[in-house]
């Protein structure tokens, strides 16, 4: 994303606070106005001093009081700006930083299968905090600095207009020099940024699975893999205050020019009488207070070269293509529950097929177990079924409804899941059951622990079902399972999808969750992705899928006598 498209984004979120906007530019003239005034004032009073005839101590009297009372009301301005200020920023951050997580909401699964979790994180803190402070410091900063250059050169002109010509003609050179040190920034900040990112992956990643890592005695690689992606960071940090450092002094070099080509000449009109001595004080004041704006915009620009590299993150983010629209697409209201597949076809790698002429019709209320080696296509089955992937060629049914013509909302409403990976989320227990089902009433949320054989483990918490769950609850990973389980049994609904639902449950309450499982599917469609065979046997119809195709389909016993695949699965798993 180029940087003049994001600097039209940024002023475009920006000026939704038009009102606030304008009050903080009032505020920074006025706060601008009275500081700039005291050169004057100061300059009245060196003339009092140096008046004909002695000291005018009444001039020298109203000089000070003016510039205590201008101090003073300058502070409060500036106080009163910095305030609105912050205000301005945080809103636009918090503006941008929702619309991001909105449509992180509406994206497909394969953009988060496709990115690092830690990246993504990173672009929604770290990235909108950078953003957020290279904001407060142009709005505190930006704004005074070119009020103060317009208002200075006003007074400069009123005072001798051949010197502040002469200030306005030397005065480009800082410009020159601070644009193209900001071009030079701006890539090493972007690529700052994207390392930060990078390294947040790697982070997350690493503490999610440090006990693969140390039982695999993988600590020495981790940690030099971190070190490359550090001192990447390191380099491209260095390189970005390097280039942004050079800003600060090149200007004041060339403002310390100016001020003394400002203090030759004015000291020349001062000896010819053309200029008072308290006018040449306040012309060396202003031309000091002229060029120090350049040295703090020149900063600041640099500043917003970070900021731009970390808003770009952001609004690639946002501009992610969400999910395709549902719009035309219609409710799916109490199904019968019967699922058909017709000459699927589907790959996440469009290269590589990995379901192909993929057929088969699931009757409502029937029992359906798809089994099969690892990387045949069993969850993809899943994914394609609730429409977190679309079908590459072929359709998928319920109630001879194509799925791509009914709202995902509503499909996946009628589904209920429950998959190997548990997530349990940061709160209750009765709010962690009553997930899909927020109104449900606490008779229901304790009927569907019971029916989940959960009940007696969540009456032993602290706080029984208002224990807050977090990662040190306690809480083994099949007691996890239980309550996502809990969580179906609630919902009830009219189909079901069980992926390795009961795989982190010993041998005893599995048999417990499995008789709770068979009444919840009695007239229910269910799909049950099993690897442990012996939990299906009892399924209307088994799916032995192979190479993306149903290799053989039928009953246990059915299956058992063909002597096929299946045969050699099942018996795999009992062979003595």
């Amino acid at each position: 994303m180029k940087n003049r498209t994001v600097l039209k984004r940024v002023i475009a979120a920006i000026g939704r606070f038009k009102i606030l906007l304008a009050v903080s530019l009032l505020l920074s003239a006025l706060s601008v106005v009275m500081t700039l005034y005291i050169p004057v004032l100061a300059g009245n009073a060196v003339d009092g001093l140096s008046a004909a005839g002695g000291v005018d101590f009444a001039a020298v009297k109203k000089a000070l009081i003016g510039i205590l009372v201008c101090a003073a009301a300058g502070g409060v301005l500036q106080w009163l700006m910095n305030i609105i200020n912050n205000r301005i920023a945080y809103n636009t951050v918090r503006d941008i930083r929702n619309s991001a997580f909105k449509n992180l909401q509406r994206l497909p699964v394969a953009f988060s299968d496709s990115h690092p979790y830690g990246d993504i994180v990173s672009r929604v803190i770290a990235d909108a905090e950078q953003f957020a402070d290279g904001l407060i410091l142009g709005f505190s900063q930006l704004f005074t600095g070119v009020v103060t250059i317009v208002v200075t050169l006003v007074f400069m002109l009123t005072i001798s207009p051949v010197i502040a010509l002469a200030v306005v003609v030397l005065t480009p050179l800082s410009l020159f020099t601070a644009r193209f040190i900001a071009n030079s920034s701006y890539n090493m900040f972007k690529k700052q940024s994207e390392t930060r990112g990078e390294q947040t992956a790697y982070i997350n990643e690493m503490i999610q699975n440090q006990k693969t890592v140390q039982a695999f005695s993988r600590e020495g690689q981790t940690v030099s893999d971190f070190d490359e992606i550090n001192e990447r960071l390191r380099r491209y940090s260095l390189k970005a205050i390097f280039f942004s450092s050079l800003t600060n002094p090149v200007t004041r070099f060339i403002n310390n020019i100016i001020y003394a080509v400002v203090g030759l000449i004015g000291g020349i009109f001062a000896v010819m009488n053309m200029i008072t001595v308290g006018g040449f004080v306040s012309f060396l004041a202003y031309s000091n207070q002229y060029t120090k704006p350049f040295n703090e915009i020149s900063g600041v620009v640099t500043e917003l070269q970070n900021a731009l590299a970390c808003a770009a993150r952001i609004f690639e983010l946002t501009d992610e293509p969400p999910e395709v629209s549902d719009d035309g697409a219609v409710e799916l209201e109490n199904p019968r529950g019967d699922v058909t597949f017709n000459n699927v076809a589907f790959s996440y790698d469009k290269s590589r097929t990995l379901i192909k002429d993929f057929s088969f019709f699931a009757g409502s209320g029937k029992k359906i177990a798809v089994v099969g080696p690892t990387g045949c296509g069993k969850t993809t089955l899943i994914n394609l079924l609730l429409r977190f992937y679309d079908v590459d060629d072929g359709s998928i049914e319920v109630d001879g409804n194509d799925i791509r013509s009914i709202t995902r909302r509503s499909l996946r409403k009628n589904f209920g899941m429950v998959l190997q990976d548990t997530w349990i989320k940061n709160a209750t227990v009765r709010e962690n059951i009553a997930f899909g089902k927020a109104d449900a009433t606490d008779e229901e949320i304790i009927a569907a622990a019971k029916a989940a054989r959960a009940h007696g483990f969540i009456k032993r918490l602290k706080n029984g079902y208002d224990t807050v769950l977090d990662d040190d609850d306690g809480l083994s990973e099949g007691e996890r399972q239980l309550l996502c389980i809990a969580r179906v049994m609630l919902l009830k609904p009219p189909m079901l999808i069980l992926d390795e639902a009961t795989s982190s449950i010993d041998t005893r309450t599995e048999i417990k969750v499995q008789d709770a499982f068979t009444r919840l599917m009695e007239g229910r469609t269910s799909f049950v992705v099993a690897h442990r065979l012996s939990t299906i046997r009892d399924a209307d119809c088994i799916l032995v899928i192979k190479d993306g195709r149903v290799e053989e389909s039928g009953t246990h016993d059915e299956l058992l006598k063909a002597d096929g695949f299946y045969a050699k699965l099942y018996n795999s798993q009992f062979a003595r």
